[in-house]
């Protein structure tokens, strides 16, 4: 929800009362920021979410698509519209870990969502990285996961610029569908 809140420049500020700030209110986002659904400890049985969504419904783990050694998932707390993870089944914290089969699926996994990506959403160009360990950014450092950001020419605007703020304009159980939709075959 925007709201938009304007006042005269001598007004005396307080709790409600309108200071030119524009809000976009995101509650949804405090249980990132207070750790829900964060493991507990390094293990796979610690609580990983990893490894518990793909024992949910596609519908209910937002699993864009599965393969033999890895699954894309939309990430819950996307820093675009259609931002999607591929995660080894296998709980391994390191890409030096993988064996050769998962490499490779890995590998062809980020090539077809980044083709359906472009085919549902005309993405323009990608960020593609994984971080390595909680020192490096990883929310959740115990299981290797990589992420894939789609971009648009003038994405960035002004709310993430100055706002700090990201505003996606489509629920994630409707991107979900649309990139499985258009997921590419083996």
């Amino acid at each position: 929800m925007l709201i938009r809140m304007t006042s005269e420049p001598e007004q005396q500020i307080g709790v409600g009362t309108p200071d030119a700030f524009q809000r976009l209110w995101t509650p949804h986002r405090m249980a990132y920021i207070q750790g829900e659904n964060k493991p507990t400890g390094p293990e796979a049985g610690d609580g990983c979410p990893f490894c518990e969504i793909p024992s949910k419904s596609d519908e209910d783990g937002l699993v864009v698509a599965r393969g033999e050694q890895v699954y894309a998932v939309l990430n819950l707390y996307p820093y675009n519209g259609g931002h999607l993870m591929v995660v080894p089944y296998r709980h391994v914290a390191d890409y030096t870990e993988l064996d050769g089969p998962e490499t490779l699926e890995l590998a062809d996994f980020t090539k077809r969502a980044m083709t359906a990506l472009r085919a549902a959403s005309g993405a323009h160009g990608f960020n593609i990285g994984m971080n390595q360990g909680a020192v490096a950014g990883a929310g959740i450092a115990a299981h290797l996961h990589q992420h894939l950001v789609p971009r648009w020419g003038g994405d960035t605007n002004f709310m993430p610029v100055v706002g700090h703020t990201k505003v996606l304009p489509q629920l994630l159980a409707d991107t979900r569908k649309m990139l499985a939709d258009v997921w590419p075959a083996a």
